[in-house]
């Protein structure tokens, strides 16, 4: 039996689609991105993380000359997370990312197969789905109602 998945998501070509919270979210993973140490490949990202009780928390890639040392935004947005409020459940995940200078317009920058892997780790143990939103520098955005919808054949606990 051929089981066939489609990839559910909603595009806005600009931030007034998104509601107040949204916008916030979306300023603070900006924000965040220009925080990011990235002096190898010169790609900033930002991640801003909504937890249930309102509280906002961001993280930026940190770069190390030591490849792959390093880590991507929503790595280290959501295990410092995970490692300060383990018993808080995760809302929404906006991510922004590009190059550092760039002429021309990029478009949304999804997270990486680590990133969504890893991501996929506590929507798996929140027992509850994450809102994610990638955005580009101009503002477009992506959005998917769950980690599951980007990773569609995840690997979870229940392989072990």
């Amino acid at each position: 039996m051929k089981k066939e998945t489609h990839i559910r998501y909603e595009y806005f070509k600009d931030r007034s689609a998104l509601n107040g919270m949204e916008q916030q979210l979306l300023d603070k993973a900006r924000e965040a991105r220009a925080k990011a140490y990235a002096p190898y490949s010169n790609f900033l990202v930002g991640c801003a993380v909504l937890l249930e009780d309102g509280e906002i928390h961001t993280g930026s890639n940190q770069e190390n000359a030591a490849f792959p040392s390093g880590l991507c935004a929503e790595r280290t947005a959501i295990f410092w997370i995970s490692a300060n409020f383990p018993d808080v459940r995760v809302k929404k995940i906006f991510v922004v990312g590009g190059p550092r200078i760039s002429q021309e317009a990029h478009p949304p920058i999804p997270p990486c197969g680590g990133c969504r892997q890893s991501l996929m780790e506590y929507e798996t143990k929140q027992q509850e789905n994450i809102e994610l939103y990638f955005a580009s520098m101009n503002d477009e955005v992506y959005k998917v109602d769950a980690i599951k919808d980007l990773l569609p054949f995840y690997f979870d606990g229940t392989f072990l």
